[in-house]
Order: structure tokens, then C-alpha cells, then sequence
């Protein structure tokens, strides 16, 4: 009988929590692993924390390190710091680390220093702009993981330019799906969701999220952004969950009056809203690297305001459309949208649902 060994699973921020829940759920399920579910505290907002765990089934995390928000230099480092104690009192650890956040990076350089296995779930994704923090943190990752899990075919072609040993790269699928498939009929119905939030109920309606700095730290382009949002309302309404740093840099603008009909703006959504939303919207403008993936596996048109994506079998294969922040492209792809019914697109290859068991099946005859 093989001893089991302490699995801890990094989260640090929300996108995290879907890309977890499912691997916790098939580690849990093993005999040879016992998952930690370690919360850096990257995102630390009590309320949105509490109704993604809940939303998702994750238990409350076994440490919370309460790293809180800063700087990526202090912030990478505190994790680091609080980190290394709570490794070094595991019993035979594994330190399984997903996505590409500051938490990501900090834990897998705490654990390569100490001689302990990394294991990175989403590895290879590459936009090739290394003036996003996220791709430093994801390229790094990747050269110090021991097992690579990859959502994609091409993520391998990826690492290999980058040197790293095949052997060690396992394509899996993407354990977002997992998440979203398993939850899908748990979504909270869409009017719900509305209608809480005091707006008048539409029939049809587009759905937009904004939350990256280059869209909304600059006055401007924000105001672009929003006025791209009221063009498309006049077509049809924009529901536009408020990330608690957009509306932060809304509000410092003083742009809040253009949060009006048509644009229904709602405070921040826990998972299975925004999954009863996606679902059922014509169309989605978001510069989200999940969304693009759960759209594509809704088979509902997705335009990505951003320059480019680590994504783009979501362009390739499914339902995304890049258009970058210029408003004429924007009002353009979003227009045939609604007058034609945008991309198609198919279900990419292991977006079936069951990544995560694959990943844990690989883990037991592996380490």
C-alpha cells in the first residue's frame, strides 16, 4: 500500500477557484493523495470568496495565508514568505499550482527550492506579450514544473521552443469545463440575476466584463470602452458585472453617469450567475482569458477586447473573435454578431468534462 502524500492546491485568486474545484474533487477521491487547499489570499474579498466556494462546493481552505493586495513585488514575495512554512510541515508534498497569477508563480518557486514536486495545470498558454505580469508568471512556471498539464494540443509546441522536456508535458484537456459542465444546471437563471439587481428584465440582452488595467486603468480608454457598450445597447441592453477594480477606476473617471440604461450595470456575481448570464446571452465583449474558453464551450459569440489572447484555440476553434479596444473594429464584430449570429465554432478537443480525473490518473502513476 502506497503512503499517501499531501497534495497542496494553490488558489489565490477567483479564476482559480474553477480551475481547483474539480481537481480537488477527483484528488479527494483518490486513495493516494490527500488535497490541501492552500488560499493565498491574493483576492481577499470575504463576500465574492464566500459565494465562489459556495457556488463551486469547495470546502474552506485548510491556510489562508492573508496576503491582501500590493504591489507584484511584495506581493509575490509574502506569499512566498508565508508560504515556505506551511510546505515544510506537509507530509510528503505535492505543490499543484493553475492558471497564471502572482500566487502561481510565488508557491512553485517556494516549493523548486525545496527540492519539491510542481505541478502546473494550464501550462503552455502563451500570448507572447511580455508586458502582461501574467505571462512572466506563466513562462516561469512552466520552467520550474516537474508535470505540465496542458488544455490545448499547441500549449506542447510551446514548451518545446521553450526547452522544456517533453516527458514531463501531458495534454489533458481544460479543468475550467470540467467545472462549468458540472454546474451548468445549477445556474442561476439569468432574469434572477437581473432582476435582483433592480433592472428591468430583457428578452435579449449582450453580457461585457472588463477588468484588466490596459482597458480600464486609462481614463480614456475606459470612456471608449463604455461608450462602445451604449452603441451596442441601442441595439440590444449590455448587462456589465462591475469587477470591484473597474468600478473603482469608473468612479476616479467620473464616468459613473454612463452606467445608464442601455448598460445595466450589476455589482460583483459569484460562479453560477455569471454561468446563468454566458449561457444565455447573444453576445459577450469581455477581456477575460476564462470567458473566452467557457463561451467557446457554450457555443455563444465572444469578442475579446484585448491585442491578443492565450487563447487562441478559442479563435481557431470556437466562438472568439479578437478585436482589440478600437471602438469602429468593436461596433463592427459586434454588429455582424447580432445581424448574423457570429462564429459557430466547435467544442475543442478533452472539453469534455473530465480533465481533472485525467490529471489525478496521471498523478498516481507518475509520482
Amino acid at each position: 500500500m502506497k503512503e499517501t502524500r499531501d497534495v497542496l492546491c494553490v488558489v489565490g485568486a477567483r479564476p482559480n477557484y474553477m480551475k481547483i474545484a474539480p481537481i480537488h474533487a477527483s484528488l479527494t477521491a483518490s486513495s493516494r493523495f490527500r488535497p490541501r487547499l492552500v488560499h493565498t489570499g491574493q483576492h481577499y474579498d470575504p463576500e465574492m470568496n464566500d459565494a465562489f466556494f459556495a457556488d463551486l462546493g469547495l470546502p474552506r481552505p485548510d491556510v489562508n495565508l492573508e496576503v491582501g493586495s500590493a504591489s507584484h513585488a511584495v506581493q509575490t514575495a509574502e506569499v512566498m514568505k508565508r508560504f515556505e512554512p506551511v510546505l515544510m510541515a506537509a507530509h510528503r508534498p505535492v505543490v499543484l499550482v493553475v492558471g497564471d497569477v502572482n500566487s502561481t508563480i510565488a508557491c512553485a518557486l517556494v516549493a523548486a527550492k525545496l527540492g519539491v514536486p510542481v505541478i502546473h495545470v494550464e501550462a503552455g498558454l502563451r500570448s507572447y506579450d511580455r508586458t502582461m505580469p501574467e505571462e512572466i508568471n506563466r513562462v516561469l512556471t512552466d520552467q520550474i514544473s516537474d508535470l505540465l498539464f496542458t488544455t490545448e494540443r499547441q500549449a506542447a509546441g510551446n514548451l518545446a521552443r521553450e526547452g522544456v522536456d517533453g516527458s514531463k508535458v501531458h495534454f489533458v484537456g481544460n479543468v475550467m469545463i470540467d467545472s462549468l459542465r458540472r454546474n451548468l444546471e445549477r445556474a442561476v437563471p439569468a432574469a434572477q440575476t437581473i432582476a435582483a439587481c433592480g433592472h428591468t428584465i430583457p428578452e435579449r440582452f449582450a453580457l461585457a466584463t472588463l477588468h484588466r488595467p490596459s482597458n480600464v486603468d486609462d481614463p480614456m480608454v475606459l470612456e471608449r470602452l463604455l461608450d462602445c457598450l451604449a452603441r451596442i445597447g441601442e441595439r440590444l441592453p449590455v448587462v456589465f458585472p462591475l469587477h470591484p477594480r473597474t468600478r473603482a477606476r469608473v468612479e476616479a473617471a467620473e464616468l459613473s453617469h454612463r452606467l445608464q440604461w442601455p448598460v445595466l450595470p450589476l455589482g460583483p456575481v459569484g460562479y453560477l450567475p455569471i454561468l446563468g448570464l454566458m449561457s444565455k446571452a447573444a453576445l459577450v465583449l469581455t477581456d477575460s482569458g476564462g470567458i473566452q474558453e467557457e463561451t467557446t464551450a457554450l457555443g455563444v459569440p465572444c469578442l475579446t477586447l484585448r491585442d491578443n489572447t492565450e487563447r487562441p484555440i478559442t479563435i481557431d476553434q470556437g466562438t472568439n473573435t479578437l478585436v482589440g479596444r478600437d471602438p469602429a473594429r468593436i461596433l463592427a464584430a459586434a454588429f455582424e454578431v447580432l445581424d448574423n449570429g457570429g462564429k459557430a465554432g466547435k467544442i475543442p478537443e478533452y472539453w469534455d468534462g473530465h480533465a481533472s480525473d485525467r490529471i489525478v490518473a496521471i498523478m498516481e502513476s507518475v509520482l
